[in-house]
């Protein structure tokens, strides 16, 4: 294949990488979903240094791209850490759960777009319980059935 379109392909899949990565990150609240999104971000732009680094014959992008994995295996154990602290201490995952690891003298900031509790409790339908006739029917009516 010709090179500069090796070098299309590969820069046209890293962007497209660090573009899921980047929605990822401004859309979802889930912490891990963050993290994960921003792991995404760092292999577009591994990809493209290793798309570069290979069209113009040199290894200094693939190196660089040995240094960023190391970088975003070292993020993640630490991301994991606080997602479980964070979880630990609020009992969600949600990206506000941050709020309450704050230091005590700066201001919370309040997301009003958003309600306070991401818990939703189900409400299920009810039934007439068994042997008891619902209200409004006469039971004279059940009576002439019967004989």
């Amino acid at each position: 294949m010709i090179p500069a379109t090796l070098l299309t392909n590969a820069l046209l899949v890293g962007a497209v990488l660090f573009c899921l990565g980047l929605v990822g990150i401004l859309t979802r609240r889930n912490l891990i979903v963050m993290f994960l999104s921003a792991e995404l971000m760092l292999q577009g732009v591994s990809v493209t240094l290793v798309a570069w680094s290979r069209y113009h014959g040199d290894w200094g992008g693939q190196v660089l791209v040995v240094f960023v994995l190391t970088v975003a295996a070292c993020e993640a154990a630490v991301a994991l850490v606080f997602v479980l602290q964070a979880f630990a201490r609020t009992g969600r995952l949600d990206a506000s759960a941050w709020q309450a690891l704050r230091e005590e003298n700066l201001p919370r900031v309040i997301d009003h777009g958003l309600p306070a509790d991401d818990r939703v409790v189900p409400t299920w339908p009810h039934l007439t319980p068994a042997g008891v006739l619902p209200e409004g029917d006469d039971s004279r009516s059940l009576e002439r059935d019967h004989v």
